[in-house]
């Protein structure tokens, strides 16, 4: 029987024929998991096996005995993806070996597997030009390399898809309503110095992650962009921080060329097609919309 938390998590009404697996315990999302698995009466147990270890996720599954994994482990690289430029060993084995071995012993238990990946493995070019509202869609495989961190989860995108027991989410530049989480995008353009300002796309993770739980139970599979529609850029969202949260809030700019000379690895900038998420779930807000309803009005100060 599975170890579930303390808390009371089998109440709510959910049906008992749910079971979560959890990896990234430690991790944003991963938390995040286990809130809204707790507030939805949903049993759920975090893995304790190392992800590139296959025998010790053999044991969690035979000791949990899940309906659902969820994969929300990897290495992103703190401060930064420059991380993972002087530590390319651990990132292969955390962001390719790891995903890639969970994926292969859900399969061969007849196991859905959620992986929260990086939509970051797109760049703008000549048939996405920035401001064409022209996003790259689940089909279209990565056309960008820059930084290591990018090119292993390209490398896992492709692969992957001959899964077809994964449900493949690309996520980009998450947001979520704590601005003091060091992960979040919006906190880590105030505290910076200087910003560029390009409209991305991304994703805010208060809004989309019990959509993912959705995703889970309707047993959807194969890759989606897991962003909002539409994009937003830094300036936009410094402008919205400033008239809900900090009225005094400043920045300065700095363009691509300059930002170059302070990073190691380069970053990506593009739009990803929401359209196939959106048809899901038609309740899904556009980025800027969701900013406001899930980020900005909750961190309003008077």
């Amino acid at each position: 029987m599975a170890a579930v938390p303390k808390t009371n998590n089998t109440s709510g009404g959910q049906k008992p024929s749910l079971k979560f697996l959890i990896y990234g315990r430690t991790g944003w999302i991963g938390g995040m998991l286990g809130k809204l698995c707790e507030k939805q009466g949903i049993p759920y147990s975090y893995g304790k096996g190392r992800l590139e270890n296959r025998s010790e996720i053999l044991e969690d599954i035979q000791a949990v005995r899940p309906t659902h994994v969820f994969n929300a482990a990897g290495v992103t690289g703190r401060p930064n993806v420059d991380w993972c430029e002087f530590h390319k060993l651990e990132t292969i084995r955390s962001n390719v070996v790891g995903a890639l071995t969970l994926a292969d012993v859900c399969k061969q238990h007849n196991l859905l597997m959620v992986n929260y990946t990086s939509g970051c493995i797109f760049d703008y070019d000549d048939s996405h030009p920035l401001g064409s509202g022209m996003g790259f869609t689940e089909e279209d495989v990565s056309n960008y390399s820059g930084s290591f961190f990018s090119l292993t989860k390209a490398m896992v995108d492709v692969l992957v898809r001959q899964y077809d027991n994964v449900c493949n989410l690309r996520l980009r530049m998450p947001i979520s309503s704590d601005l003091d989480n060091p992960r979040n995008f919006i906190f880590k353009i105030r505290t910076y110095k200087r910003v560029v300002n390009i409209p991305n796309s991304m994703s805010v993770l208060d809004e989309l992650i019990p959509i993912s739980i959705e995703m889970a139970k309707r047993n959807l599979t194969g890759i989606w962009n897991f962003t909002n529609p539409g994009v937003v850029s830094h300036n936009e969202i410094l402008e919205m921080y400033k008239t809900y949260v900090d009225p005094n809030f400043k920045w300065v700019n700095f363009t691509v060329e300059e930002q170059a000379k302070v990073i190691v690895a380069s970053r990506c900038n593009n739009q990803l097609d929401a359209s196939k998420l959106k048809k899901e779930f038609p309740e899904l807000l556009s980025i800027k919309d969701s900013l406001i309803q899930y980020v900005f009005k909750p961190n309003k100060k008077n």
